[in-house]
């Protein structure tokens, strides 16, 4: 019987002769060569391929560069700069690198290999790609409205630095933030600069507040007793929120073309300053003692679980993983990328940069500890902490501090917008990659989407910029990020390994990038798909110590969540993504399938007949045979013959 392929509804080009001619060539010829013969064919009959270019059905990266930019944007965040530091040299300083290095093996690639390789083959986000086993279509959603919940508070921290940014040039030659004599002061302020400071009488040394710190707490936040002391809004926190907002905006509004352009600046920027102020805090005097703080081993502590817990839970914050960003950025990519060799290097890459960026935070801090005559120690902290009242005391000290200052919440803010921007970007491709609606709505007005996101997060991350912002912000990055994050990516293993199957997306993988030598492959199953087995039981056992040592969370030493909060709104962030697992699979199953529930789960358990190459040629390439939908179904869903 002669197959017939249909284009556009109007003409039926006769394919057998072609199956015949090309029934003895391989599979894997190049992506060009398939193209050309096919488009020869359809000269001949007078019909035209619809679409030859990724570019031209949703665009794609202008350049590899930015794709890697992108990647690199994305994973390196506030949190390889914040974050590993303070868990590295809690967690047995260079000792730390051990387990943390097997977790970005054993758990980090294998996931980061996973969603690369799905985005670019399906050319679709983290919601289209799970026509791969439709059952599981709810962790796309999952993942969707993680990223936005994360881009909501991400951007607050970003304002914060916007405006550390401009109060460096409100107090030259000095800083807002030096000394005990504003109004904002407490009695309890001491600032050993001042040649009449004087330790408070009234007070215990655990009372006392650097000048910094009251800064940041009374003044920029006035931050309330209490997260059910919501108070007033921080006005001069919500113009910066609105300016970091359009930023964000204008890097989205042309799609991929404008995000490929900003990640240049966003990803490659982050580095000039982290060399320049890594040589400017090794000449201070002290840098030593802080770096010497910094990769002192204490290998006893690797027999402590919360070590490997913490290494684990860092990776996935660390590689931005199971946040569905990679797999929209890899869908930008030209289909023949080697999405290995990405998927090798830039996490080696990122969690490099966090190696570096500690080496540059704590030669700063030991310069603070050796001001100060305090230990190292008494100074390092994490998270909020380090960035906004740690680091910027440090640079107060400098010669020049409001250029010290300047570069480094520039710094800040390009390091939030490169993860920001592909987080938007996420929640904005995935619902264009699934509702066909918004496609037919937008046509030529691809601005207003992203426009209409944007504002609803501005309006959502209202809540953070109040006295009592700084409780919710702490209790969204634990619970809505860091759980959701790693129960999303154990369940996106499991079902790529076992249900979708490690052998299908290794054929996907080599459809992609052609023949290779067999120490490629050797590479990839020593690097990815054995790895895909182990980090599963890895990632068991984070989740397994974390609900034993459960304790509800805490502000500093001093604040204890209220039960409503923690545990109460927190695992409600948490189940805001997770639960979509669960509640899609019900309705897929109830509403979307027929026959037995046996038969039901059988079949939501295997691919859809979209599922493959979201181009003709790169169909073709793949041994796929296709049609085109009738016109009013999506372009993008192509089924099997």
């Amino acid at each position: 019987m002669t197959k017939t392929i249909e284009f556009n509804n109007f003409e039926t080009v006769d394919v057998k002769k072609l199956d015949d001619d090309n029934k003895q060539e391989n599979n894997t010829e190049n992506e060009k060569t398939a193209a050309i013969e096919l488009n020869d064919l359809l000269d001949k009959t007078g019909c035209k391929l619809p679409v030859q270019d990724e570019g031209e059905v949703r665009g794609s990266w202008g350049r590899k560069a930015e794709f890697v930019c992108s990647c690199l944007g994305y994973a390196v965040g506030l949190g390889n700069l914040w974050r590993f530091p303070y868990l590295c040299y809690t967690n047995g300083g260079g000792a730390f690198l051990i387990p943390y290095f097997i977790m970005l093996i054993f758990v980090g690639m294998p996931v980061f290999f996973i969603e690369l390789s799905l985005g670019q083959f399906a050319s679709q986000g983290c919601i289209g790609v799970w026509k791969c086993c439709p059952l599981f279509k709810g962790l796309g959603y999952g993942m969707v409205v993680l990223s936005g919940m994360v881009a909501i508070y991400y951007n607050v921290i970003m304002c914060w630095s916007a405006f550390y940014f401009f109060a460096s040039f409100s107090a030259l030659p000095s800083l807002p933030w030096v000394g005990c004599n504003h109004y904002w002061n407490t009695p309890n302020c001491f600032d050993n600069r001042d040649v009449n400071a004087t330790l408070p009488v009234n007070g215990s040394h655990s009372n006392i507040s650097s000048a910094s710190e009251e800064y940041y707490r009374r003044y920029v936040l006035n931050q309330s007793d209490d997260i059910g002391n919501t108070g007033s809004v921080r006005w001069h926190l919500a113009l910066c929120l609105v300016l970091t907002w359009t930023i964000a905006y204008f890097s989205l509004v042309r799609g991929v073309k404008s995000v490929g352009k900003v990640v240049y600046f966003t990803a490659l920027f982050p580095y000039v300053v982290l060399m320049i102020l890594f040589i400017r805090g090794i000449t201070l005097p002290g840098s030593s003692d802080g770096i010497k703080f910094y990769m002192q081993a204490d290998f006893s502590l690797l027999s402590n679980p919360r070590v490997w817990k913490d290494a684990a839970a860092q990776i996935f914050f660390s590689l931005s993983a199971a946040n569905g960003g990679l797999h929209v950025v890899s869908s930008y990519n030209k289909f023949s990328n080697n999405v290995y060799l990405d998927a090798a290097i830039i996490p080696l890459l990122n969690c490099g940069t966090s190696v570096f960026a500690g080496f540059a935070i704590f030669s700063i801090l030991g310069f603070m500890a050796h001001e100060t005559g305090k230990e190292v120690s008494e100074v390092a902290t994490s998270g909020a902490g380090l960035a906004f009242i740690a680091y910027p005391e440090a640079l107060s000290r400098l010669p020049a501090s409001p250029m010290w200052s300047v570069l480094f919440f520039i710094m800040l803010m390009t390091l939030g917008l490169g993860s920001l921007v592909v987080m938007v970007e996420t929640v904005v491709t995935s619902l264009r990659d699934d509702l066909q609606i918004l496609r037919k709505l937008e046509k030529n007005r691809k601005w207003v989407l992203p426009l209409c996101i944007c504002f609803l997060f501005f309006c959502l991350g209202f809540p953070h910029i109040t006295e009592a912002g700084l409780y919710w912000l702490l209790l969204q990055d634990s619970y809505a990020a860091g759980l959701s994050m790693v129960i999303l990516g154990l369940v996106e293993l499991l079902v790529i390994t076992y249900v979708y199957g490690f052998r299908n997306l290794l054929d996907d993988v080599r459809i992609m990038v052609g023949e290779r030598s067999k120490y490629f492959w050797y590479c990839v199953y020593a690097t990815a798909v054995v790895p895909m087995f182990i980090a599963p039981v890895l990632i068991l056992f984070v989740l397994i110590f974390y609900c034993v040592d459960y304790k509800p969370m805490m502000v500093g030493d001093y604040y204890h969540y209220p039960a409503w909060a923690d545990p109460g709104v927190a695992w409600l962030m948490t189940f805001a993504s997770v639960g979509l697992i669960f509640v899609y699979a019900a309705y897929h199953l109830w509403c979307k399938e027929t026959g037995t529930f046996m038969e039901r789960l059988r079949n939501s358990l295997k691919p859809t007949k979209a599922w493959g190459p979201l181009l003709e040629a790169n169909r073709k390439i793949a041994g796929h045979r296709y049609v085109k939908l009738k016109e009013n179904d999506s372009s993008r869903d192509i089924f099997y013959l």
